[in-house]
């Protein structure tokens, strides 16, 4: 659906109508989203020509809440800054008579000034958090009551914004309602799990008058039935209680079980009502732990430890930004983690919305929400308006099990102060803020592990996990730079935190990590799939190594590295291709094995290679139990699987962490090829846990090429054409590969030994690889772009072809290219190349790759094309002993279409040049 037809089924509907706190929901409520009167202000003229009055002024647009008056989906569509103003008239009765009426707010962004029938009912500022206020006594029930919300964000520096340079979160843009509750009503409640069982609660009871009272805990259909008697004085009463879960169903992201009930209070008078709560909670505990005699700790669930195989979220939306624009959509994300095999996400610089931690919940997954930051300098006014927001998140969201971490800052942002020179720096007394927020945090809710900073610059001050961010490309270089940081990981140590601070035993783990900003200019959109896979068997290979955070789940703006496109379209990796059905899901699993080997190497045919392997465990499913490795050691021979050799063993699957398996001796295949070695762990009735593969390029050095393969052959490199005519033409990969876009062609004179003429020659056949041609920007102007300031990180919009990295991953989407053969003059086929793909198949188009940090083509590869030549005129070309052929894009390829890669020795998937067989 296009977005102006999403706007106008908005104008129908009420855009999402669901309740948004389903962990605490009342049953008497009216959700007020939809259209809305709307206005911009920006002279201010609002306040002082008192637009809240009945009398005002008509706003002269529409918008429809709960979207940002910047997203397409407000109808709006503006990145105005500044103020606006809302209004709409609701007429709304609570069902009780004598209830009290809440207008309810799930963020608005900044200051948020409310009037109910032209009465100011008061302020609010912060862009993230959820508020509310009690406009009992200005709500008429059997009238028309007009609501007016003035919104001023003017960006400021102390402003608690976020990264929003996406799209901005600028007014309403989450959901706004109305709700009833009785005159004495639970405020709050904390829920404090044990895996015992043993269940604390903390929380408030508003009384409007004092009076006896009971509190009821009722959940899983009566398994919790527990009541607390109180007796209520007027204004806010704190309570604390307790209650034993037997035999307790824990949460966790393979079971998430859920206590789902009610939360009640029955108060003595009939006239103040009954309050009853909807909501749920999980047992589980967090926490870190040491094991076996190690000296370092892992992180654990549930008192066990877990890798956390996660990734970042910006919880962007094209259409509505940072609104999602319906409940399935939200739910439809966490199925997308899951799916993946991800058990964790990092929420971005912001805390998510209370309906997709639900489905976090509900569905299991873990959840590190960070807190949103300024921008600016942290001076007074923006340590205030952080404290506050950051006490209404936690609040917030406490109760939520997925819920196991909060990061209080991230990367330094917002903590640099600049001295005379305009140098900035992280002075010690902002270090020293920074450790009493992060014991704020951990006296606030001691149930979760909070981060201090989630650092690129090593400074820690003092934190529950040491975590650290890297963009590096190459295998080498992640090698080397996780070793080092693991090397360097150790109680005492200095490394990683700053202003004298030392590491204490906090679990060790990866927050951010990938190839996006590792490469000059940004990765733009390339393929993930081959570094992807290395640089899990890196992580996965240290025994302390406790988890990491892929950035990111989808693409965003300017960052093309998602699992997904921003569209939620898939990505493929390619990894089935090597190994039958595997996917992303095999390289996050709990037990896994660990290819202890570069991606791809040279080696000779026939040569022995040893290969180590890791096992790496963090589940005890399979503790105790004998596991079968299986391996093999095959490669593509011209379209048929030709296998060098394979074995299975069995072996006992023992213990938590990381432990050396037996080299594996492998003998090389005695062709030219790109070999493949795959391991795959199953059980012994054959049930696949975990997959993995390697590869080598078998080179002989042959300049024809040795190939398993009947006849003769010669080789012709792809850039020896004689002659070609394209309105794009370009060589690359040091010449191994030529690009030629659009309409054009190729042409090859072919001079065949003198020898041919006196064989007896039936079948002249030509093979060689290629794949269509999709012309990007950059290929066009042939420039370079390299983005230079801060703004393209906040999301500065630009065309991902014109990066001087892309080559667009291979997804759903197709560029197909039809390409007549001709020899000698005449057509003998007219083939069909599907794609112009990039992903860990165009194995040579990395392994040949010059410079890790500026991308050639990447990951580039074509289709294996095998052509007979007719025999009609095989005997003519014989008896020349020569031939031209002439690959040929025609005219009348349609936009988007056209054009022929030819793949050479060192390029894309298999290591042939052009081939003329005859036999």
């Amino acid at each position: 659906m296009s977005v102006a037809e999403t706007c106008q089924s908005l104008e129908k509907q009420i855009p999402r109508s669901e309740y948004p706190r389903p962990d605490w929901q009342r049953n008497d409520w009216l959700n007020l989203n939809g259209s809305w009167d709307f206005m911009f202000d920006s002279e201010d003229k609002g306040n002082n020509e008192e637009w809240y009055l009945a009398g005002c002024p008509t706003f002269a647009q529409q918008i429809h809440v709960p979207f940002s008056w910047v997203s397409p989906l407000s109808g709006i569509g503006q990145d105005v800054k500044g103020i606006a103003w809302y209004s709409r008239n609701v007429r709304w009765a609570p069902k009780q008579q004598e209830s009290r009426v809440f207008l309810r707010f799930g963020a608005v962004d900044y200051r948020c000034d409310l009037w109910v029938n032209q009465i100011l009912i008061g302020t609010h500022e912060g862009g993230y958090g959820a508020f509310e206020f009690d406009v009992t006594d200005v709500w008429n029930h059997e009238e028309d009551n007009r609501i007016v919300v003035r919104v001023q964000d003017d960006d400021e520096a102390y402003q608690t914004r976020g990264k929003q340079g996406y799209g901005e979160i600028r007014g309403i843009w989450q959901t706004v309602w109305l709700e009833s509750r009785p005159q004495n009503y639970v405020a709050s409640a904390r829920f404090y799990t044990c895996i015992d069982g043993s269940v604390e609660i903390t929380g408030t009871v508003q009384s409007h008058r004092p009076v006896g009272a009971v509190l009821r805990f009722f959940f899983d259909n009566g398994v919790v039935d527990h009541r607390l008697k109180l007796e209520l004085s007027e204004g806010i009463n704190q309570f604390r209680t307790s209650f034993q879960v037997d035999s307790p169903n824990l949460w966790s992201t393979e079971s998430p079980y859920l206590y789902e009930g009610t939360v009640e209070l029955e108060s003595e008078t009939a006239i103040s009502g009954n309050d009853t709560i909807s909501t749920y909670f999980g047992i589980r505990e967090i926490g870190t732990a040491k094991f076996d005699g190690r000296d370092h700790k892992w992180i654990t669930l549930n008192g066990k430890p877990v890798f956390l195989n996660g990734t970042l979220d910006q919880s962007f939306i094209p259409d509505g930004y940072f609104t999602f624009p319906s409940e399935d959509y939200i739910r439809d994300e966490i199925w997308r983690l899951k799916r993946l095999g991800l058990n964790f996400v990092r929420i971005h610089i912001k805390p998510e919305e209370p309906r997709k931690l639900y489905w976090a919940d509900k569905l299991g997954v873990l959840v590190m929400e960070d807190m949103p930051c300024f921008w600016g300098e942290p001076d007074e006014r923006a340590r205030d308006a952080y404290e506050r927001e950051a006490k209404e998140i936690i609040q917030r969201d406490f109760n939520h099990p997925s819920i196991i971490s909060w990061v209080v800052f991230n990367e330094t942002w917002g903590l640099f102060t600049k001295d005379t020179k305009d140098k900035r720096k992280y002075l010690p007394e902002t270090q020293e803020w920074v450790r009493s927020v992060y014991k704020w945090a951990k006296q606030e809710d001691p149930t979760r592990l909070i981060e201090d900073n989630s650092p690129c610059n090593y400074d820690h001050v003092e934190s529950d996990l040491n975590t650290w961010h890297f963009y590096l490309n190459g295998y080498e270089a992640v090698r080397s730079h996780v070793q080092e940081v693991v090397d360097k990981t150790y109680v005492g140590s200095d490394f990683n935190y700053i202003g004298g601070n030392l590491q204490t035993d906090a679990p060790l783990m990866n927050s951010e990590c990938g190839a996006v900003w590792g490469i000059e200019g940004s990765a733009g959109d390339s393929d993930l799939a081959w570094h992807y896979r290395y640089m899990i068997n890196e992580f996965r290979r240290h025994d302390k190594m406790c988890g990491f955070i892929f950035t990111e789940f989808h693409d965003v703006i300017n960052e093309f590295n998602g699992y997904y496109r921003m569209d939620r379209q898939e990505k493929d990796f390619g990894y089935s291709s090597f190994c039958s059905d595997m996917s992303l899901r095999d390289l996050h699993s709990p037990d896994f094995i660990v290819i202890d080997a570069p991606p791809c190497r040279t080696v000779l045919p026939g040569q022995a290679v040893e290969v180590p392997l890791l096992a790496s465990s963090y589940s005890d499913r399979y503790h105790g139990q004998t596991l079968q490795l299986k391996w093999e050691v095959y490669y593509d021979n011209f379209g048929d699987k030709a296998i060098a050799g394979t074995e299975t063993v069995n072996m006992e699957w023992n213990g938590y962490g990381v432990r050396p398996l037996q080299e594996l001796q492998l003998t090389m295949p005695q062709v030219d090829a790109v070999a493949v070695l795959t391991v795959v762990l199953q059980t012994l009735e054959g049930t696949v846990i975990a997959r993995n593969f390697i590869t080598f390029d078998v080179r002989s050095g042959h300049s024809n090429g040795i190939y398993a393969m009947e006849g003769e052959w010669l080789s012709v490199r792809p850039a020896a054409y004689t002659s070609s005519q394209w309105e794009y033409e370009w060589k690359a990969l040091d010449d191994h590969k030529v690009n030629g876009a659009s309409t054009g062609f190729f042409e090859y004179d072919i001079a065949l030994p003198e020898g041919i003429r006196n064989a007896s020659v039936n079948d002249i056949e030509v093979i060689f690889e290629a794949g269509a041609k999709a012309v990007l920007g950059k290929d066009k102007e042939m420039i370079a772009y390299k983005p230079s300031d801060i703004s393209y990180m906040h999301g500065a919009k630009m065309d991902p072809g014109m990066n001087i990295n892309s080559y667009f991953m291979s997804d759903e989407s197709c560029h197909p290219s039809y390409v007549d053969v001709l020899v000698d003059g005449e057509p003998i086929r007219t083939i069909c190349l599907q794609d112009d793909p990039a992903d860990s198949r165009g194995v040579l188009s990395w392994h040949y790759q010059s410079n890790d940090r500026k991308l050639e083509e990447a990951g580039s590869y074509g289709y294996l094309q095998r052509i007979c030549i007719p025999s009609r005129l095989t005997a003519r070309i014989i008896e020349k002993n020569s031939f031209t052929l002439r690959l040929s894009v025609p005219e009348g390829t349609s936009e988007g279409e056209g054009g022929i890669a030819i793949y050479g020795r060192n390029t894309g998937r298999y290591p042939i040049d052009i081939i003329i067989r005859w036999k």
